[in-house]
């Protein structure tokens, strides 16, 4: 029992001791938080005494976490004897973080002694070993002292050492970005991709942001020089013209695009899937002569490959746009286009597959040809298709609706664009037939009730919807008319809508005669400003020039002044070629109208006509 008892007072004993060593042991870290704390307050307040007299006690007790702080200061207080002492200190008790030596070679070039800094530079190149995360650990501490050189030398001495594991080709490309030399840059680059092509798609993404943001475009032919010639070098190797295709498309040159994407389908006996993305994004970009290239080059490859239908049915839709939307068309033209798409459809079978071409048969003659009655029969076909795809067959909703209006029939018209509503209710797609159900209760005259929808449509996920929503939504509010007569906005609904179905003359007749009986009515500018776009379809730019012109100078503070003057001058810089006009009309909108929506654009152009160096 009493040795019992002894045993239970000594471990009472021991644990009265541990306690006592756990309390001055958290005293003193809770010491050293405070002093580290205080010291690096004044550190950043560049009390740089007060802040060394504290670092310096606190490398005896915590040397790793205070010497870059305590380093950081001296070097600001110019002490180099004592900053020298102390990082060779380091040096020794860590040999192998070069970084130390890195330290110290910068100490004597602050010092002026650049000889003595480039033995230490050298001797920390020199004693790397084989280890990526010294390499990138010793090139950053060189980076962070702005020796990008130095940096260099130790990301080429790691790929010397770990060539078949790792190459450092990113890290090297970064340096050399930091110096200004884009082309060593893209060779590393493209290195990259050569030792290992998996890394395509890493490298790509990287350019995208290197060799993107050039406003003069210097890198990129930098890059495209580049592939050319390693093409030339290895026509074996399909990533580099894979790469140049990417470049190609970057640079929206889609015609040089399909010459690779052409010799690389051939070279790898493909089926045109490359080809035919590559004419669909001519397409998307307005580049319609691009477009059919890509698209008759996979027709060409016969009916046999799976490609064929697709590329039939894109060949003449994008004809049709390029006919239609550059407003360069003869009547005989568009029978020419009517008989392509009966041939194609008498091919091809009328199907759900190709519903979306029958729709494009219908607009043209609704739109163009003025056969209503074809075109209505040609959709309530497609429509009771089997298997035709639900978006497909909602777009021949849509497209019939607006026919339907055409002929005054409302109300079949206002069913199919709320049964799409109904079915894509939280789609882009039934936002388009809301709007197009409170365009048709605009163009029939019910003014307040299109009012109230498109007022909920000014929120729409869709932009481009919302903004159309919030067009219209302003021009009824702005135009009913204190007593609430709609009499002239009803003239100019209805020139609205013949515009639409592509009526231009009849539209004209319309506007004329509300100028006659409405002279000083507020719809007099939004009238010359419809003229004005319909002049821009007929490619009268000398009258749609002067119709901006009267708005301005009718009212200058109109709601759409700002939209005729950023119109105006995008037609001085893109169709009467006078730039100087157009640099005095986007100076003219910054200055006048600063709260406009078209001020960012309008000063980007500005500054490209200047030719300034936009980055």
């Amino acid at each position: 029992m009493k040795k019992e008892n002894n045993i239970f007072k000594t471990g009472k004993a021991v644990g009265s001791l541990l306690t006592l060593l756990l309390f001055f042991a958290f005293n003193s870290f809770g010491q050293i938080g405070q002093d580290r704390q205080l010291a690096d307050q004044y550190l950043n307040n560049a009390e740089y005494e007060k802040a060394a007299q504290l670092y310096d006690k606190l490398m005896d007790k915590d040397p790793y976490g205070t010497y870059p702080q305590y380093y950081r200061c001296l070097l600001a207080m110019k002490d180099y004897s004592t900053v020298e002492k102390l990082t060779k200190k380091m040096v020794k008790k860590q040999e192998t973080n070069l970084s130390y030596l890195v330290d110290l070679g910068y100490v004597y070039a602050q010092m002026n002694q650049p000889e003595k800094a480039k033995v230490q530079y050298e001797k920390a190149i020199k004693s790397l070993t084989p280890d990526q995360n010294q390499v990138i650990i010793l090139a950053s501490s060189f980076l962070n002292k702005q020796e990008t050189d130095y940096a260099l030398q130790t990301y080429l001495e790691g790929r010397k050492m770990m060539r078949e594991i790792y190459g450092f080709y990113f890290e090297t490309a970064e340096v050399y970005y930091q110096k200004g030399n884009y082309a060593a840059m893209i060779e590393e680059y493209l290195d990259a991709v050569a030792d290992n092509p998996m890394m395509q798609q890493n490298v790509l993404n990287v350019l995208q942001s290197r060799v993107g943001f050039d406003p003069e475009n210097n890198r990129g032919d930098m890059l495209r020089t580049a592939l050319l010639r390693r093409i030339q070098r290895s026509p074996e190797k399909t990533e580099l013209p894979e790469m140049l295709i990417w470049y190609f498309i970057q640079q929206k040159d889609f015609d040089s695009a399909f010459i690779q994407a052409k010799a690389v389908d051939k070279r790898m006996k493909e089926d045109g899937s490359r080809v035919l993305s590559i004419g669909s994004m001519a397409a998307s970009n307005m580049n319609y002569d691009a477009a059919i290239k890509c698209y008759q080059y996979v027709v060409e490859k016969g009916k046999d490959n799976n490609n064929y239908i697709p590329a039939r049915m894109e060949l003449l839709n994008t004809y049709n746009k390029k006919i239609t939307l550059e407003n360069n068309y003869t009547k005989a033209d568009l029978l020419k286009l009517e008989g392509d798409y009966e041939s194609t459809l008498a091919e091809l079978g009328r199907s759900g597959r190709t519903a979306g071409l029958v729709k494009g048969l219908a607009h043209l003659r609704a739109f163009y040809l003025d056969k209503i009655d074809t075109a209505m029969s040609d959709l309530e076909e497609a429509i009771d298709y089997p298997n035709i795809q639900a978006q497909t067959k909602a777009d021949c909703k849509l497209e019939l609706g607006d026919i339907y209006l055409f002929s005054g029939n409302v109300w079949d018209s206002d069913l199919l664009y709320a049964q799409v509503d109904k079915d894509f209710k939280h789609d882009a797609l039934g936002q388009e037939a809301k709007f197009r159900g409170a365009r048709l209760d605009y163009f029939r005259g019910d003014f307040l009730w299109a009012q109230a929808q498109l007022d909920v449509l000014k929120s729409a996920t869709s932009q481009l919807i919302a903004n159309d929503a919030l067009s219209l939504s302003l021009l009824i509010s702005d135009n009913m008319g204190l007593d609430s007569t709609t009499d002239a906005l009803m003239l100019y609904a209805r020139a609205d809508l013949l515009s639409y179905r592509n009526k231009n003359d009849d539209a004209l007749v319309i506007l004329d005669s509300l100028h006659i009986l409405y002279p000083n009515h507020s719809l007099v500018d939004d009238a010359w400003y419809k003229e004005a776009q319909i002049m821009d379809m007929k490619r009268n730019y000398i009258a749609e020039d002067s119709l901006y012109g009267k708005i301005l100078a009718y009212d200058s503070a109109s709601v759409i002044a700002d939209d005729a003057l950023y119109q105006r001058a995008i037609l001085h810089e893109t169709k009467l070629n006078d730039k100087a006009k157009a640099l005095e009309l986007y100076q003219d909108l910054i200055v006048k109208y600063p709260g406009s929506v078209f001020v960012v654009e309008s000063r980007k152009k500005y500054r490209a006509l200047r030719g300034d160096v936009l980055n």
